[in-house]
Order: C-alpha cells, then sequence, then structure tokens
C-alpha cells in the first residue's frame, strides 16, 4: 500500500487552453508518484477546440465539459465532484508548480488533523517576485494579498496560519471541503477563496501558509478576456456576499451599514462623480434633464449592491447555518484578518469617508486585538538556555505575532530578537516600570514571590506552572540538614499556593498535570461557584500547555558530534542525553547499561549534552558527580561515556541532536516523575529520533502508546541495555520509531502547544472570582486563600478549642472562629515570607 494519499488536482479552463496544457505537463515534473495523482480539467463551455486539444496533449488528465461558464468556484466544485482523491489541489491554469508543491503540502496535512487547508507560496512566473505569501481582510470584506510584487527576498519562509490561501495554487481535505460547501457558486470569481479561508477558520479549522509549497503565477489571465469594470462589480458584490455570511451578530450590525455607504463612495470616486452633483443647494440649473453621464466603473460599485440585494434571503439562511455551527468568535480570527482598518483605495474624498466612518461606527474595536504582554522568567536569556528560558522565548516569539511582546529574566539577557524586546532586571522593584506598561504578564517560577506587589497588579496574570517546583524540592533537598528541608519545601508550595489563589489564567504541562493541579487549586479555593458557574470543565481557568518544539525541522549546519568529540568516530552509534543531570534521574542505571552494552557492541557512545545548568542560581547536582564517578570507575569516561560541561548554544542544539542515533531518559519512579514533563523529549520528537525512556509518566504511556520507542522499568540495567541495543541496532525497528516519531512531533509544535495561550490573549479576560476586585481586595482574597503549609498544630489545645466554640455557638461559631485564626495565620505566613 503507497504511503502517499491520492491527491487530485482540478484545473478550471476557459478558453485557455495553451496555459491549460502548459500548466498540466509541469505538474508530471512533481516529486509525486504518478499513481498517486488525478488530474482533473473543468472546461467552462470554453466552445471552440480547447477541450479536443487538451485530450490530446495530455491524455492522462481527465476532461470534464461543464455545459455552461460557472465561474472558477462552480468549476472547481465540478472537479471536486468528480475528484476520488483524499486531498484536492487548486491551481489556476496560468500557473505551473514547483516539484515540491504537493509533498510540502500533504506533509503537513498528515502530520496535522487541525490544518484542514494549505495556501502555498505563490510567485510570479519568473520566481522573482511575490504574488502570495499572506493574506489580509479589510473590515469591508475586501481581501488582498500582502506584498504582492515585491521581490522575494527570503523573508517569508516561516509557516503561519492564515485567514485565507489563494486559488491560485491551494489544498484541502476532500472531505472538509465537502462538509463546509466548498466554494460559494455565487461568487463566480474573486472572493470564493477569501469565503472558503473565513469559513474554515470560523468553524474551527486551520488553513496552514506552507512556504515550500510553491507555484509560479501569470496572474490575471482569466480577467484579460473582460473589461475591468466587470471584476470591479464582482469585488463589490463578493465582499458583501462574505461579510453578510461570515460576520458574527454584533460585528455584522456594525459593519454593514458603513460598508455599504463606503461602497458607493468608491463608486462615485472611481468615476470622479461629485457626490453632491443633485444637491439641491448647489443645483447648476438644467434640473429638467433626466439624465447624466455615469462612468460604467462606477456603476459596477452601484450594481453590485443591488445585485447583492437581489439573493439576501439565501445568504441569510446561509449564514443562520454557519453562524449556528462556528466555534471561533470573531476576536479570535481578527489577528488572522492582519490590517483590518486598511481602506485599501487611495482616493481623497473617499479616505476621509472611511476614516470618517471607521470612527463613528467603532470599527476599530472590532479588531482590537494587539496587548502589551509582559513575560518574565527567572532563568538567564543567553546563547546556553535551559528549557525554562526557552519556554519563554518560545512563547514571546510566537505572541509577538500578534501583540507587543517584553520578554524579561531575572538572572541577565545576552541575546536579543528584532520580534521582542529582550531585557533583564537586578531586583524586583525594576519590574514595576514592565508591569505598568503591560496589559497582560506571563510568568514561570518565583517572580510573585520575588515581586509581592505583583498580587496587587490589575493587570492580567498568567501563571505558567508547567513545572511542580514543590515536587523537584522534595528530590532537590534530600541529604539538607535539620528542618531546613522542610522549610524550603514548605516555602515553594507557599509560592505556588500564592500564585494558584492569584492568577487569572494558568498553563500546565499534560493532562496528568492537569488534574494534579486542580487538586491543589480546590485546596486554595479556586474551585468555587463564580469560576464554575463560567465554565465546569475549568479549562477556561487552567489549559494544557505543552512544552513544544518548531515546526520548521532541524537543519545540520556542521557535524557537532561524530568525528568531532574525541574518541567519537563517524560510524559510531550515539546516545544522546539531552539536558540536564538532576537529583531525579537515575543515569546511573543507563551507565551501568552502557557499560553492558559496549561489550557486545564496542561502536556504542553516550554523549551527555550538558552536566552544567547555565542558571547561576540551581545549585550542582549530586547525581551529576555520582554519574561521573560510576563513569571513571567502570573506565568508561572518554571512551564509551562523554560529558559536554557546558550547555550547548540553544540555536546550535539542532546539530548535536542530528548527530544522534537515540535519545535517552531515565528516572525514578516517584511522585516528581508522575507529574512532570520531560523537556528533552521535545528535542527527540523534533530531530525525529527513537527513544528510550523509563516508563511511569506522560512521555513515558506515549512512547509506549505511539510506538516511538522502548519504555523500560525502573533501575532495570538489563531492559535498559536491550532497549537500547533494539533501537541502535535493529534498523526496521528504528525505521518505524522514527516513522512513528514523524506521526506524532507535529502535535507538539509551539504553534500548537501554545493556542490556548494565543486564544486567551486575543480576548483576556480576568478569572470570574476575581472579578471587580481592586488591588487591595486582590491581596486580600490571596491572603484568605493562602494555606500556611509551616503552621504546627497544637492538638490539645486546639481540641478544647473546638469543644469551648461548640458550646458557645454551635456550628456557625466554629467555623467563624476557625476562619478567623486560618486569616491570622496567612498574614503571619505572608509576613514571613516577605
Amino acid at each position: 500500500m503507497p504511503t502517499e494519499p491520492l491527491v487530485s488536482v482540478v484545473l478550471v479552463n476557459y478558453k485557455g487552453a495553451e496555459d491549460t496544457i502548459t500548466c498540466l505537463r509541469s505538474l508530471g515534473e512533481l516529486d509525486w508518484p504518478a499513481d498517486q495523482l488525478e488530474l482533473i480539467v473543468v472546461d467552462n463551455d470554453s466552445g471552440g477546440d480547447d477541450v479536443d486539444r487538451i485530450r490530446r496533449e495530455v491524455p492522462g488528465a481527465v476532461v470534464i465539459e461543464a455545459g455552461e461558464n460557472s465561474g472558477f468556484a462552480g468549476g472547481c466544485n465540478t472537479g471536486v465532484r468528480h475528484a476520488r482523491g483524499e486531498v484536492v489541489g487548486f491551481i489556476n491554469n496560468d500557473a505551473r508548480p514547483d516539484p515540491q508543491w504537493v509533498r510540502a503540502a500533504v506533509d503537513v496535512l498528515q502530520r496535522d488533523r487541525s490544518v484542514a487547508s494549505v495556501a502555498s507560496k505563490v510567485l510570479d512566473w519568473e520566481g522573482t517576485h511575490i504574488d502570495y505569501v499572506d493574506g489580509s481582510l479589510t473590515w469591508f470584506g475586501m481581501g488582498y494579498k500582502r506584498e504582492v510584487e515585491r521581490p522575494d527576498s527570503g523573508e517569508w519562509e516561516t509557516p503561519r496560519d492564515v485567514l485565507f490561501g489563494t486559488g491560485a495554487a491551494m489544498f484541502v481535505r476532500k472531505d472538509v471541503y465537502e462538509t463546509v460547501g466548498g466554494f460559494d457558486e455565487r461568487f463566480f470569481m474573486f472572493y470564493e477563496d477569501v469565503d472558503l479561508g473565513w469559513r474554515l477558520n470560523l468553524l474551527g479549522w486551520r488553513v496552514r501558509y506552507v512556504p515550500d509549497s510553491i507555484a509560479f503565477h501569470k496572474h490575471h489571465a482569466s480577467m484579460n478576456k473582460f473589461g475591468s469594470y466587470r471584476e470591479t462589480f464582482l469585488l463589490e458584490r463578493n465582499a458583501l456576499f462574505s461579510m453578510i455570511k461570515n460576520y458574527g451578530d454584533d460585528a455584522l450590525s456594525r459593519t454593514l451599514a458603513p460598508a455599504l455607504m463606503l461602497a458607493i463612495s468608491r463608486a462615485a470616486e472611481r468615476g470622479e462623480i461629485d457626490p453632491g452633483a443633485l444637491d439641491l443647494k448647489r443645483s447648476p440649473g438644467g434640473d429638467d434633464i433626466g439624465e447624466m453621464s455615469v462612468p460604467k466603473v462606477t456603476m459596477a460599485g452601484v450594481l453590485a449592491i443591488a445585485d447583492a440585494a437581489t439573493d439576501v434571503a439565501g445568504l441569510w439562511a446561509d449564514r443562520a447555518r454557519l453562524q449556528e455551527q462556528r466555534t471561533r468568535n470573531d476576536l479570535e480570527l481578527a489577528p488572522l484578518f492582519r490590517q483590518a482598518i486598511e481602506p485599501a483605495f487611495p482616493l481623497a474624498r473617499y479616505l476621509k469617508a472611511h476614516g470618517e466612518l471607521v470612527e463613528s461606527f467603532g470599527i476599530a474595536d472590532l479588531f482590537a486585538t494587539r496587548r502589551r504582554i509582559l513575560v518574565i522568567t527567572g532563568d538567564p536569556l543567553a546563547a546556553k538556555m535551559a528549557g525554562p528560558a526557552m519556554r519563554a522565548w518560545a512563547i514571546a516569539e510566537h505572541l509577538s505575532d500578534e501583540h507587543d511582546v517584553r520578554l524579561v529574566s531575572t538572572s541577565g539577557a545576552s541575546i536579543s530578537d528584532p520580534r521582542f524586546q529582550v531585557s533583564a532586571v537586578g531586583v524586583p522593584d525594576q519590574l514595576k516600570p514592565h508591569e505598568a506598561w503591560a496589559d497582560i504578564i506571563v510568568f514561570q517560577g518565583f517572580a510573585m514571590a520575588a515581586a509581592p506587589w505583583l498580587v496587587r497588579s490589575q493587570k492580567i496574570i498568567v501563571c505558567d506552572i508547567y513545572d511542580p517546583m514543590h515536587l523537584e524540592q522534595l528530590e532537590q533537598t534530600r541529604g539538607q540538614e535539620g528542618g531546613q528541608r522542610t522549610r524550603d519545601v514548605a516555602n515553594t508550595t507557599t509560592v505556588l499556593n500564592q500564585q494558584l489563589s492569584r492568577g487569572d489564567f494558568f498553563l500546565c504541562a499534560s493532562e496528568k498535570q492537569r488534574h494534579f493541579w486542580l487538586g491543589q487549586m480546590a485546596a486554595v479555593g479556586r474551585l468555587n461557584p463564580a469560576t464554575y458557574d463560567a465554565d465546569s470543565s475549568m479549562s477556561k481557568l487552567l489549559a494544557v500547555v505543552p512544552f513544544g518544539l518548531s515546526s520548521v525541522a532541524p537543519r545540520r549546519t556542521r557535524p557537532a558530534i561524530k568525528g568531532v568529540v574525541p574518541g567519537i568516530a563517524e560510524t559510531d552509534k550515539v546516545v544522546l542525553w539531552a539536558g540536564g543531570v538532576y537529583n531525579w534521574f537515575d543515569p546511573l542505571t543507563l551507565v551501568r547499561a552502557i557499560d553492558q552494552l559496549r561489550q557486545r557492541h564496542p561502536d556504542v557512545r553516550m554523549f551527555f549534552l550538558g552536566m552544567r545548568n547555565p542558571n547561576p542560581h540551581v545549585p550542582e547536582m549530586r547525581m551529576a558527580a555520582a554519574t561521573r564517578e560510576l563513569s571513571d570507575s567502570l573506565g568508561l569516561t572518554g571512551k564509551h561515556v562523554f560529558f559536554n560541561e557546558e550547555w550547548v548554544d540553544f540555536r546550535d542544539r539542532e546539530n548535536y541532536l542530528l548527530d544522534a542515533d537515540v535519545g535517552v531518559s531515565t528516572h525514578f519512579e516517584h511522585v516528581e516523575t508522575t507529574f512532570s514533563f520531560r523537556t528533552r523529549m521535545l528535542d527527540y520528537l523534533w530531530a525525529q529520533l527513537p527513544i528510550v525512556a523509563t516508563g511511569g509518566d506522560t512521555f513515558g504511556d506515549l512512547i509506549s502508546a505511539q510506538g516511538l520507542g522502548v519504555t523500560v522499568p525502573e533501575q532495570d540495567v538489563d531492559a535498559l541495555a536491550a532497549g537500547l541495543e533494539r533501537t541502535l541496532y535493529d534498523e526496521p525497528f528504528a525505521a518505524a520509531c522514527r516513522d512513528a516519531v514523524d506521526r506524532v512531533r507535529n502535535d507538539y509544535a509551539w504553534e500548537r502547544a501554545l493556542s490556548p495561550l494565543l486564544e486567551f490573549c486575543r480576548a483576556p479576560r480576568r478569572a470570574p472570582d476575581l472579578a471587580g476586585a481592586n488591588g487591595k481586595d486582590l491581596e486580600a482574597v490571596v491572603q484568605g486563600r493562602l494555606i500556611d503549609t509551616s503552621y504546627e498544630p497544637n492538638l490539645r489545645g486546639d481540641l478544647g478549642l473546638i469543644r469551648e466554640y461548640l458550646q458557645q455557638g454551635g456550628p456557625r461559631e466554629l467555623g467563624r472562629r476557625v476562619a478567623g485564626r486560618v486569616r491570622k495565620n496567612v498574614r503571619d505566613g505572608v509576613a514571613r515570607f516577605r
């Protein structure tokens, strides 16, 4: 069975046989199996010998005679009805594809089921200038291509979600296309692609721009057969069609009237018609003449409105069905409009009218989604970054597509990015100007504990609790003397309880973590009638945002391990430990397994990517020292086990990953590992490495369920050695693991992983149980919820008081006294914490 799906490519021909034949022949040069490619030509009643020529010149194509000219939209729908493919590609007959046009698009559709359509990158015929790399939609329904006719400078090479692709070259899942109704045939041509993309997005699907899927376009060969005023008519009418169908109730009620006025303004300005020509005060005489000369371009705009009114009932029926099914609101889609307030036409009186209409009807408010977002991390932002900094960087990077972002580290910053501001603060109070600037604050770690005035902030606060720090402390503090360990764990728990009490939105790393955090949130009172009634699933309060990976595959720029590290040859098999060596991990069993495996396979090499965390506040782990000592004692160091002391540059780590054959992660089975999320695993997925890991945690379950590698029991040297041997030396098995990783890895692309945060920031909200609270009220609420984990009860005294309170007033008096005592303990605890 072929792994590639059947792809049907649909072309619409209308009196353009020469272009169509050229396009069909170029499709024969695709990097795609010919038996998995179906070519369909729909002839829109061209007349002449077009059909005979196409059949004669390209006998492998299926040619369908439509019988009438139903336009691009109708022709495409006819083609899809005859298509057998799982994926349908549309390409204009005056275009030609790059050899990777199909493969690059289908790869994305196979990896990510949330993507319904792929928008290709379209260049001019010579491949030097841009025809389509992104689309923008004005608030009055007119779509246009961004950067059109600009030189292709290479700055549009990053995949991204878009509102719509261009019908000149795009792909769609056939089942989804049929479910949503395909192209709207009322459009005939122009904006049918805008309308389809808008529909897909509001129904919850994604349209993905894929820059490696390239086509080359002559552009507008079809309209050369008609006058420009006909194009104007279609553009004006179809813009109204798409507005009426796709806007939500509030947006349509606010935009439809000004859009109609603006359309008439455009019509008058295009024809240089004085809009006050019939004003009685300005009458120049000759009022007995009942005719005036009006250019066709003006009438095109007027008649477009009249024509749109001929099928209001049908439009409204379609609108009602669509609005009932929509899953995303207008505010969520607003960033995909790009430049929604763009007036689009440089006509003097028209520009004045546009500005006044936008102001008077509050149009800009519908698209006011650009926020000022402060992202805070406690890790250094440098060439060498640990997981928390990398996560904060990715959050800033992806939020900056839609918002103004500042990324601030409390431990130093030595790198920058043109898309967002990067800085560092030395003392907590230096965060105050950043807090004052921001609308939304996203932080991880101890930021709120270090700057307790953040509790009183009126800004929307997002707490990234993907790292259960108190569980780490249970392991990290083993061996501490006296009560210090108890105090450290208690203080970290209090820090997290403070965040859980104040945050408006929370991010965790997995469903397993989510269950854990819901329990702790319940303990501090966040599962209450206000939050429950707003959303009984609590997903609007606590969302799963795992660690992610780049959607752009890693690319080797240099050798990093094989043939570079002394003692590791280019032909050796490399097992990679991609991350820190912390106390809750079990590298000792791994070293012993390597010692066993090298007896059978002398070419095995174990490489620890970084022994010393780049964050100076993270202490050196005793497990790191123990690993070196064991390796030394077994005579493995520098021969079969290698230690890279300093972490590698995060932009260079892909070279190390691509030099590895297997990724490994071993740990002890305890509560920390149960609820952890191993960020190094994402690097293994990114580099398409088979994985060998201890079972029992989130990733262990994923590896087993998806066939990504081998999971082994805790501290089982024999099983670990056997698992490494199988993934390293059983090539069919390793290939199957790599294929499985390839299927899974796009589920963790940052764009998808961060989608709950991206959606929240488009429409941020104060948590329901904190709504309306001012600074002092917020602090009181938090103090009232905090659990003082260092409180040591006096059991005998407490029992006596309980009896006394019950005698005085029964259960109500007992409850009142207990609440007062908790508040006092909390106040005392907070004072000690500060």
